[in-house]
Order: structure tokens, then C-alpha cells, then sequence
């Protein structure tokens, strides 16, 4: 038996395809933002107004769980639907419960929050709601039979309407007085 086939001739090495690197890898230097760039990143973050928990008048340890989140948009389209460009006018009570009706995102009792049977947060859309308020439609009718009294779904929206910054005050900043940049 032939012992050339088992043992190990070093054949000639091959010249490699792969080229060398020439240099070490650039490192680019990370200069700190510029104040454009400080100015473009704060702008391009989204505002989002966190939820708020809003007591319900006359339901013990019932706290709607509100996200005041509202554009121009939004409220155009309420208004509208409680009859704004009508003859009557916009109804103030209707209108309120499409504030609170549209930004509840759910329901907490005693502190905790409810779910539905497939385990959902609850809001006026839900089928458990519509059922205990007897209302067939949910807003106006199941926000309206659930606080069961219309001015405490007025002052309801006006709440909701402060969270979501309606009644912010925005300062000026007079630049001539040095003590007022301070």
C-alpha cells in the first residue's frame, strides 16, 4: 500500500483573490449636534398627551381612562356631528359626549382596569357597555345613560379638553430682559 496518497505534500501556496487592506478603518469623528440638528430632532418626535384617568360624578370608583390626544380635525368632526352647520345649531351636551366618547380608551373599577370577555380594554363601543346603559348606539346615547346626568358629561368634556392642553397657557418671553432668558 502506498503511503503517498495518506501523507501530506505541502503544495504550493496559492496567491489570495481577497485584498488587503490598505488602511486601518476610518473612524468618523461624532461631533455633537449642531443646533439645527438639536431643532429638526425635537421636532420630528410626535407629541403624544398621556392618559388621563377622569372621575365619573355619582358612579363610586368608576374612572374613565381618557387619552386627550384631539386635533383640529377631530373636533371639527364633532362639532359637525352635534349639529354645528344646522338649523338648531350644536347641541353642547351632544357634543360633549363625542369628546368623551372619542377619547376613552377604557374603564377601571376600584382601581383596576375593565375588560371585556375577550379581554379587551372596554370603551362606549363595547357590547357590555352598550347592554348596561340600554343605548343602542354609543355615543351619544351610551356616554349620555352612562353618567346619567348631562352636566356631568359637559363638564366631562370640558376636563378631557384641558388634558389635551385646550386651555394651556403659552408664556411670552420678552428677549430684551436678560433676567427672563434666565
Amino acid at each position: 500500500m502506498s503511503t503517498e496518497l495518506y501523507t501530506d505534500e505541502s503544495p504550493e501556496e496559492k496567491p489570495s483573490t481577497k485584498k488587503a487592506a490598505t488602511s486601518a478603518p476610518k473612524v468618523e469623528d461624532v461631533a455633537e449636534p449642531n443646533i439645527l440638528e438639536r431643532l429638526k430632532e425635537t421636532i420630528s418626535k410626535e407629541v403624544e398627551r398621556p392618559i388621563v384617568l377622569l372621575e365619573v360624578p355619582e358612579r363610586e370608583e368608576v374612572m374613565l381612562r381618557i387619552s386627550p390626544n384631539i386635533n383640529q380635525s377631530k373636533m371639527r368632526n364633532w362639532r359637525k356631528q352635534a349639529g354645528e352647520e344646522t338649523k338648531n345649531g350644536l347641541d353642547p351636551t351632544k357634543f360633549a359626549c363625542y369628546v368623551v366618547g372619542h377619547t376613552t380608551v377604557g374603564i377601571e373599577m376600584q382601581g383596576e382596569e375593565v375588560m371585556d370577555e375577550n379581554g379587551y380594554p372596554m370603551n362606549f363601543a363595547s357590547d357590555a357597555v352598550l347592554k348596561m346603559t340600554s343605548a343602542g348606539r354609543p355615543v351619544p346615547d351610551a356616554v349620555r345613560n352612562f353618567f346619567g346626568n348631562d352636566p356631568h358629561v359637559e363638564s366631562a368634556a370640558l376636563a378631557v379638553l384641558e388634558a389635551a392642553g385646550f386651555s394651556d397657557v403659552v408664556d411670552t418671553v420678552d428677549p430684551m430682559n436678560e433676567s427672563s432668558l434666565s
